[in-house]
């Protein structure tokens, strides 16, 4: 294609040193300005990599009051020193890094695809893109040749699952080279809706055809869109087993050879990564009463036998490899091979679906109502190729859903959309208006807090009652787990940084089902050390599911099976193996502590993050409504006995639920209270000076911050 250069940027070519560059790519659409920037020691000693360099470049280029659409608010991927390598499993990941749409604060993404290694092998630490191009734009980065451009893009396809195998195949050198270019994209639903994501493509050989994984939470990709950047695109050919130059090769190679190895051993009668991937969760939630059933009002149905992993292995293409990195034998990335669509622009048209993972398959079907897997299968890939976060859309329709149950939305309110529960139909045509900017599907696109204040202002429904259902905080929907029955998990969505995310601290199995962390000072501890290990991730450029979706056989025997020890000794180890640079469990936590309190004062400049913004809805705590409670019956007057002193004898469901819910507000509070002293920040949520100052993050412009809240 004849393209126009619009600004070109020429750099030397220098290998990886130790898992770093020392430098980051900087990019003005506003005024077509390339560069590179150092990456300070300061950079690597505070910060370490990934969301941490997104974060510190983020914080020097915002201002307070910036907000998602505002031309300084950049999006940024960083790598990480461990990304990229070929020895460890799970070592393929970017960090993007944005101001929400959603939320108004920072919000991170891990993504998996080929995009990292090669844009940090192409020779960056970081990518940071800032401002607003006047016109569509593709931002090239040549890492064979040392060349960074940006180009003109008028005439492309949008929607990702064409753009980026048209790209692929226009910048790649030859058709054997395909494998070799990543392109990030966002659809059409991205220019008119917020629940967004950004799609990064690697080239499946084998089935040939680009495949997409997601930076899927808080509006990624409408930031993307409304810089008018159609495709980052990045093509590296230079991959060595050893492009990260470790220190020492050999303990990189041998660690990874030891996690090999219990993959193939275990995998099988663990979790089943390598048959259904992260699909194998839906019939276990399904049978420990976690997997959220319409709005999360219900745990478990009969129906989810539609949605059970089985449902979805038979559609998964088998025999084929399906990691999204080199060297990860996990082998989670699953794929749905010649589906064909009944709806929208690609009906009867064969294409290549990823996934659907748990969080797609619990949101996008049980959630809605939907127990068919083919129908969750189809809003899976509209979702990912008009760039929907398919956790915001399940949970936002589902929200929709309630309030049409409820008569807060009728036909006529909705555009004569019949959104009743298991209307995959009505749920696609959503998508589709999404796509298209037009009908009730922008509105739910704008996400449940949004939708709460218009129903409340233009249709005069119960703000208490939307505030109840609404599965959202911070702005951010909720990821798909139930956690009425677990306090612990309660404080790991409610007090994530960027809101509801799973991937900050899962602890449901500890808590409600082994109870390993009865006490509040048992939970605040948990909710201290995960958030922090998995914090660390972010940091390396890694994948969190070799950790601890396989584990050792003899991990049950050890002092703390949930931590996996034996693989945090690993991790320790490949730092160690590719940086030189001294780490044990302890300092490991340290690094991650340093970069979370600092996210923690980022939300605090830009207007969040302190109690009052730690608070779930109701929905998420216990029982909003009488059917929710009848529903549990036995459960919940069992607990009034025994958990509160009250005989629920003679009352009725609605005195029993008032009782009930006194006390789980109350129980949330005091779990609130614990996790903050833990953390070392006051009873309103700020991190307290001497904390910042005992783990190392004082610095001036930070506590500057700090003493406006204190």
């Amino acid at each position: 294609m004849n393209r126009k250069l619009i600004s070109e940027f020429k750099y030397d070519l220098a290998p990886v040193i130790r898992g770093y560059n020392k430098r980051s790519l900087y990019i003005n659409l506003s005024t077509n300005e390339i560069k590179q920037k150092p990456v300070t020691e300061l950079m690597i000693d505070k910060f370490v990599g990934g969301k941490g360099f997104d974060l510190y470049l983020m914080w020097h280029s915002v201002q307070d009051d910036t907000k998602w659409d505002s031309p300084e608010n950049e999006i940024c991927i960083s790598f990480g020193p461990l990304c990229g390598n070929t020895s460890y499993p799970g070592s393929g990941k970017s960090i993007v890094t944005t101001i929400s749409p959603l939320t108004g604060i920072p919000v991170d993404c891990n993504v998996g695809g080929h995009f990292g290694p090669y844009a940090k092998f192409s020779g960056w630490d970081a990518i940071e893109l800032q401002g607003i191009a006047n016109e569509e734009v593709i931002i090239y980065i040549d890492g064979d040749k040392g060349i960074v451009q940006i180009l003109s893009a008028p005439e492309e396809e949008i929607n990702s699952h064409i753009l980026a195998e048209e790209l692929i195949k226009e910048f790649a050198d030859g058709p054997d080279k395909y494998q070799f270019v990543s392109v990030v994209s966002s659809g059409k639903a991205a220019d008119n809706v917020l629940i967004t994501c950004l799609n990064f493509s690697f080239w499946d050989k084998r089935r040939k055809v680009a495949r997409l994984k997601q930076a899927g939470r808080g509006g990624t990709g409408s930031v993307f869109r409304h810089k008018k950047i159609k495709a980052l695109v990045v093509k590296y050919s230079g991959l060595k087993v050893d492009s990260n130059n470790p220190v020492d090769a050999e303990t990189l190679r041998m660690t990874g050879l030891k996690l090999h190895k219990e993959i193939e051993a275990g995998d099988a009668t663990q979790n089943r990564m390598r048959q259904v991937g992260t699909a194998h969760l839906m019939e276990i939630m399904n049978d420990y009463d976690l997997l959220p059933i319409r709005n999360f009002k219900y745990g478990q149905s009969p129906e989810a036998e539609g949605l059970h992993s089985r449902e979805f292995k038979n559609l998964f293409t088998q025999g084929m490899p399906d990691g999204c990195w080199y060297g990860c034998s996990l082998s989670c990335c699953k794929g749905v091979d010649n589906f064909e669509p009944r709806t929208g622009p690609y009906k009867g048209q064969k294409v290549c679906v990823d996934g659907p993972e748990y969080e797609t398959a619990a949101g996008c079907g049980s959630n809605i109502g939907v127990f068919n897997a083919r129908d969750v299968v189809e809003i899976n890939f509209y979702c990912d190729t008009y760039g929907v976060d398919t956790i915001s859309f399940g949970t936002s329709t589902a929200f929709a859903m309630e309030c049409y149950e409820n008569g807060i939305l009728n036909k006529e309110r909705t555009g004569g959309l019949d959104l009743t529960w298991g209307n995959a139909d009505a749920a696609l045509e959503l998508l589709h208006q999404m796509a298209k900017g037009e009908g009730f599907g922008v509105i739910v696109g704008q996400g449940v807090r949004r939708m709460k204040q218009i129903f409340a202002e233009k249709y005069g429904a119960d703000p208490n009652f939307l505030q109840d259902i609404g599965m959202e905080a911070k702005g951010l929907e909720y990821s798909q787990y139930m956690s009425k029955e677990s306090l612990a998990q309660q404080g790991g969505y409610t007090l994530a940084l960027k809101g509801p995310q799973h991937d900050e601290a899962w602890l449901i199995f500890m808590d409600m089902v082994n109870n390993q962390i009865p006490t509040f000072k048992d939970k605040a501890e948990a909710l201290h050390y995960f958030p922090m290990f998995r914090t660390w991730f972010g940091l390396q450029g890694l994948c969190k599911l070799p950790w601890n979706d396989i584990e050792p056989a003899n991990n049950a025997e050890t002092d703390e099976p949930a931590k996996v020890p034996e693989h945090v000794q690993n991790y320790v180890d490949i730092y160690k193996a590719i940086t030189g640079k001294p780490l044990d469990k302890v300092s490991l936590i340290e690094q991650s502590e340093r970069v979370y309190n600092f996210q923690k004062v980022f939300c605090l400049r830009m207007g969040k993050g302190r109690r009052i913004d730690d608070v779930p809805p109701y929905r998420a705590v216990g029982p909003v409504t009488e059917e929710e409670y009848l529903s549990r019956q036995e459960r919940y007057d069992q607990q009034l006995k025994e958990k509160i002193g009250v005989d629920p004898e003679g009352k009725s469901t609605a005195e029993k639920m008032d009782i009930l819910r006194k006390y789980r507000e109350d129980q949330y509070q005091q779990l609130i209270d614990a996790v903050y002293e833990r953390k070392g920040w006051t009873k309103e949520g700020v991190p307290k000076i001497e904390h910042l100052q005992k783990i190392g993050m004082d610095l001036p412009e930070v506590i500057e911050v700090v003493k406006r809240f204190l």
